[in-house]
């Protein structure tokens, strides 16, 4: 296993390439790159620091933290308020529950749909996408294989996903390393592990 360093590093020079190195697919246009949780902090100065030399490089660049999609669609939803009153009464599983259905269900403020509308401000042919603080979304708010599937076909615009957890194999995640979550590998994207 390579270093986040090693890993930013090969995502850059990847994303740096004509044409990009990063997506499989032209209708998927994602990459992940997996961390370990204890490095978040090391995880952020690092993405600030590859805008900046991509930027340096042409590229327009946006970092849209999971954590403000998160709270649009609990603000849009039924509001916070609601969340904490769920809590208070039901206990958290069920408050969690809520939070899921808020960023599933289209009745409500799906987490696909409020990155898709983020994304189509982007110019495709120049902006590279950095989404981070997707711990946000744990234990079990929201798992990051139903976004990547969601998103398939709804923006060209090339996005790299900050993975908190651990990696199994090649393509095995288990997000935040939780020891109690199965290790998924059905991402079809590239991984940076």
């Amino acid at each position: 296993m390579s270093s986040l360093k090693e890993r930013i590093e090969l995502l850059e020079n990847d994303l740096k390439a004509v044409p990009q190195r990063i997506s499989v697919y032209h209708d998927l246009p994602f990459a992940i790159l997996r961390y370990d949780p204890e490095e978040e902090w090391t995880l952020r100065r690092e993405v600030r620091l590859l805008a900046t030399r991509l930027e340096e490089a042409g590229r327009e660049v946006q970092i849209i933290p999971m954590s403000e999609l998160l709270w649009q669609s609990i603000d849009e939803s039924e509001g916070l308020a609601a969340v904490v009153g769920l809590e208070r009464d039901r206990g958290y599983l069920a408050a969690q529950d809520q939070v899921t259905t808020y960023l599933s269900d289209r009745d409500w403020r799906p987490l696909a749909d409020l990155l898709a509308e983020r994304l189509s401000h982007c110019n495709p042919e120049r902006t590279v996408v950095l989404l981070t603080r997707a711990a946000v979304m744990a234990p079990g708010v929201y798992h990051m294989s139903k976004l990547l599937d969601q998103m398939q076909g709804r923006t060209r615009v090339t996005t790299i996903l900050f993975y908190p957890g651990s990696i199994e194999g090649t393509t095995g995640l288990r997000f935040m390393d939780l020891k109690d979550r199965e290790a998924l590998g059905n991402y079809r994207v590239k991984i940076y592990g």
